[in-house]
Formats: C-alpha cells, sequence, structure tokens
C-alpha cells in the first residue's frame, strides 16, 4: 500500500511539473490534436498479430486493435536488438547514420526524440518503462562480445534456452516490473491527464523478452522462457509447429556462427523445442494484457475516439527457428515486428502489405501532431498509407545489425517478394535471397542461383546504404573500442576476459583465444 501511494504522489507532482511548465508557453487542447499512446514490447514476433500465426496464442487486445484500427502486414525493425532499434525508433533514422552500433554504442543523452518534439509543441508527455536508447547500457560482456566479433573463435556466449513454468493457474502477473509500469501508465491515464491538453504517453514493456538465467551469474544473457499455468493455457498446442533446420553442413557461415554462440548446436528433442515455443507464446499473451489495461483505461475515460494508440516491438525472437533463439538475426522470427495503429480517422480493420519500418513512427507521430518533421529522418509519415496513398515511400525497408552473436555486418532489403541480405564488404561473405512467397520458412537460399535478382538487389540497397563502407567503420569501432577497454583494465585484463559470459569455453583453450585475439588486432591495424 505504501509503495502505491509512493508511486501516486510522485506521477502527481511529475505529471503537474510537465503541465505546468508547458501551459506557460503554450495552450493546446485535445480537441485540435490527438492524444498519442504508444506501446513498445520487446522481442514481439510481428507474425502473431494476423493470420495464420495468430491462431497459436489468444490476443485479444491485439486482435481488438486490428478490428477497428490498422495493421501493417510487413512492419521490421531496422535493427533487431534492443538498444539500435530503439535508437533509430526514437530518432528516426537508420543505425548507420547515429552510428548506434550494438547494445552499449546508441544515440547520446541530449539527442533530439519525437517526444521531445511533442513536449515542445504543447503536448503533456510521460515516458514509463523500458527506455534503452542511450549509449552505455547492458553488461560488459555484451559489449566485449561485439567488439570481438571477427576474432576467428567460437565460443558460446548465452545460456541455453530453457522453458521455466511458474506459479499456478491464478498466477496472472508474472513478469512484475512491466506490470508496475503498465499501472503507472493506467492510472496516468485516468487521473492524471489534463483534459484541456493533449497528452502523449510512452510505455515500454520488456516482455515478452526472455528472462535472465539467474544461475549463469550477473552477465548471464536472457535464455529463460518463463510463464504461468494461467498465461499457458492461452496457447493452442495444437497449432504450435516444430520448425525444420537445416544441417550443419548447409549453414550459412553467419548462421552457423550464431547457432554456436547462442549455445544451440547441442541436441533438443522435439518435445524442448514445442515446450519452449508455448512458453514464449505464453509470454506474448501476457504482454497482449499489458497493452489490454490500456486500452481499458483510455475506454473508461472516454478518450478512445480522441486518442492514437500505435503498439510495435523493438525486435522479434527466433524461438528457436533456424536453431537459434534470441534475435541478431533477418529471419522473420527476428526481423518481422507488429505494428498496430487505431485511432480517429483511421478506417477499421485495414491491412497494409507495403513494407514500413520503424523509422517511420517518428515522421508518423509529427504528421499526427501538426509538428513540421525535422530534416533527415530516414522513415516517412504512414498517414498516406492509412488513407490509400503511397505518397513518396520508397517500396523497400532496410535493416542492419552490427552487435553480438554474429560475425559479420548484416544488411537486409525487404522489398516485394524478396530478402536480400548481403554481409560484410559484399564479397568476403556470401549473401542470402529468399522468396517470401514461396519460401515463408526461409530454408531455400537462392542467392547462387538467381544472380541477376541478387546483382539488381544489391544496387538497391547501395543506394540505401554504403554498406561496405559502414562494416569498415564497424570495424574500426570495435578495435578501437577493446583497445582502449583493454587498457583500462591493467593487469587484470587475463583474469576479466577469460571471466565473461564465455567462461566455460574460454577454459577449453586460454592460450589459443588470446592469441587469436592479438592476432585480429595485428590483421586490423
Amino acid at each position: 500500500m505504501m509503495y502505491q501511494l509512493l508511486h501516486h504522489l510522485l506521477i502527481l507532482l511529475l505529471a503537474f511539473y510537465q503541465s505546468t511548465v508547458q501551459c506557460l508557453n503554450l495552450n493546446f487542447t485535445s480537441k485540435t490534436r490527438p492524444n498519442i499512446v504508444v506501446v513498445l514490447s520487446d522481442a514481439f514476433d510481428g507474425r502473431l498479430t494476423f493470420a495464420p500465426g495468430r491462431d497459436v496464442v489468444q490476443l485479444p487486445y491485439i486482435n481488438y486493435m486490428r478490428e477497428l484500427g490498422a495493421i501493417f502486414l510487413n512492419s521490421y525493425t531496422n535493427s533487431p536488438i534492443c538498444c539500435p532499434s530503439r535508437a533509430a525508433m526514437w530518432s528516426g533514422r537508420f543505425v548507420h547514420l547515429t552510428q548506434s552500433w550494438n547494445n552499449y554504442k546508441c544515440l547520446d543523452p541530449n539527442a533530439t526524440t519525437w517526444m521531445d518534439q511533442l513536449k515542445q509543441s504543447g503536448y503533456q508527455t510521460l515516458s514509463l518503462g523500458k527506455l534503452d536508447f542511450t549509449s552505455g547500457g547492458h553488461t560488459v560482456s555484451n559489449r566485449v562480445e561485439a567488439w570481438t566479433r571477427d576474432v576467428p573463435f567460437l565460443l558460446r556466449q548465452e545460456g541455453r534456452p530453457v522453458a521455466d513454468l511458474v506459479g499456478n493457474l491464478s498466477t496472472v502477473r508474472v513478469m512484475t516490473h512491466d506490470w508496475k509500469n503498465t499501472d503507472m501508465a493506467s492510472e496516468w491515464i485516468r487521473h492524471i491527464a489534463q483534459p484541456s491538453q493533449p497528452f502523449a504517453l510512452y510505455l515500454g514493456l520488456n516482455l515478452p523478452h526472455p528472462y535472465k538465467t539467474e544461475a549463469l551469474g550477473p552477465d548471464a544473457g536472457g535464455s529463460t522462457f518463463r510463464t504461468s499455468p494461467y498465461w499457458l493455457k492461452k496457447v493452442s498446442y495444437e497449432h504450435i509447429s516444430v520448425p525444420e533446420w537445416l544441417p550443419f553442413s548447409e549453414m550459412h557461415p553467419v548462421d552457423y556462427y550464431s547457432t554456436i554462440t547462442k549455445n544451440c548446436s547441442s541436441s533438443f528433442s522435439q518435445e524442448e523445442i514445442r515446450n519452449i515455443r508455448a512458453h514464449y507464446y505464453a509470454m506474448c499473451a501476457e504482454t497482449d494484457s499489458m497493452l489490454g489495461e490500456v486500452i481499458t483505461a483510455l475506454r473508461d475515460k472516454g478518450l478512445l475516439n480522441n486518442t492514437v494508440l500505435l503498439y510495435t516491438s523493438d525486435h522479434g525472437d527466433l524461438a528457436m527457428e533456424h536453431r537459434q533463439f534470441y534475435k541478431m538475426s533477418m529471419f522473420e522470427g527476428s526481423s518481422h515486428v507488429p505494428l498496430l495503429i487505431m485511432g480517429p480517422g483511421i478506417k477499421s480493420g485495414l491491412q497494409l502489405s507495403q513494407p514500413v519500418s520503424l523509422v517511420d513512427i517518428y515522421p508518423t507521430l509529427m504528421e499526427l501532431a501538426g509538428i513540421p518533421s525535422p530534416g533527415g529522418l530516414s522513415g516517412f509519415s504512414l498517414l498516406p498509407l492509412l488513407s490509400g496513398s503511397n505518397g513518396s515511400r520508397p517500396s523497400w525497408v532496410l535493416s542492419e545489425y552490427h552487435g553480438c552473436n554474429t560475425n559479420a555486418s548484416t544488411y537486409m532489403l525487404r522489398i516485394g517478394q524478396w530478402k536480400y541480405i548481403a554481409y560484410a564488404d559484399g564479397t568476403s561473405v556470401p549473401p542470402q535471397l529468399f522468396d517470401l512467397s514461396k519460401d515463408k520458412e526461409e530454408l531455400k537460399n537462392l542467392a547462387s542461383s538467381l544472380p541477376e535478382v541478387v546483382q539488381h538487389l544489391d544496387l538497391q540497397l547501395r543506394s540505401a546504404v554504403d554498406y561496405p563502407t559502414v562494416s569498415k567503420e564497424v570495424h574500426l569501432y570495435n578495435r578501437q573500442e577493446f583497445l582502449s577497454w583493454r587498457q583500462s583494465l591493467g593487469n587484470n585484463y587475463t583474469q576479466v576476459i577469460a571471466n565473461l559470459r564465455w567462461h566455460l569455453d574460454w577454459q577449453r583453450d586460454p592460450q589459443g583465444n588470446m592469441k587469436a585475439i592479438e592476432e585480429w588486432l595485428m590483421a586490423h591495424p
């Protein structure tokens, strides 16, 4: 009770301060501009929001948004990892433009976001929950793994993915931290938001990101898929597929590296795989319920008619597809994100197939609020698509990845039926090409059999990003950051690097691993 009272008081004081400061200069009302609510989850596979993926788990509030608003069927992250993806969403710019290379290197704290723009234009604003778009976060192990990805060793960096069932059929609140933030958001809508002033609310959720595996220590990543029987009942087991895996010998070299470093190279029974996937879907159901709390608060307050609600995620989760879990991949489970929007003037039941991405959110919110978009944005407003026009938007979207668990910078162009994936300098690592109209599981790499298509798509990709040059920039950054970190440790370097998340594999050949690092540093002066 005391905790709730303190939280309520904190929200009151924060809202009073924001409202007072803004009302001194501007006097906009909710009648002239819509309220804006953005809910961003973590690691939600966008394919679950429409058929046939939606059949596997009950998501009543996502269904509600789809029926009363619009859904984008081909929405993608601009980088399939937490911080760089969020940096793109908050800044409206591709990650190579902001140099958001990994979970440690993203936006400067003083970077201008769309929420800053809304606040400056008179919106009452509040951001709650997971933000994670500025530099300096995440574990030391995570950043060192990203810096050393070019070192020719294969060390497991993650815990083996596992399913964990907790509580009983009455256990609703498994991710308590997310629920606290959801409660605060709902309370703010009901009691704090001023009807005389438009408001903008952001709620960041950690679910359905897998939980940290505590037994692996403080640097452990998230490899535990945890839920309760209450949420597991929302999953239709008969619709859970066991994904087909390519043999190791047929894997693309980057995918092989990811499988090893994500600790997925050992044997998994079909029951294990199905169980992990079921737990992941159940975590998505819990996420949906939090979205429902926000919708309910807006409805109870009578705000649905003048509020634009947008739901999306920073990336997806492979959930054992392609012999991987987590993100860090351009495969659909990792890169395809949900994007639904409902509110005044948005046609009900609208399904849009044009490719869009998270950088489109910034200019969309600016147009909704009647604010001129700043120059240099990578995205385009979604409002023309919602009104039946394509506007000036390109027919492709771009995603890129430069962090840990892959051993090459990765670039994806999604256009029409094609997904084209290029790596590094474009020559040292072979590309991948998938025809998603015929190969939704992405098991048939057509790059070698369709060279003319590859050439055409590669030219389009290079028109969007000079990716060989960007890859060189990342190589240089990784080397400089690693050298700086090593120097900061002094005599402790040998002990510290041996005890990062890869410590079990490191111990098998510590001298060989140290030699591999030295040869990497010497080869890239």
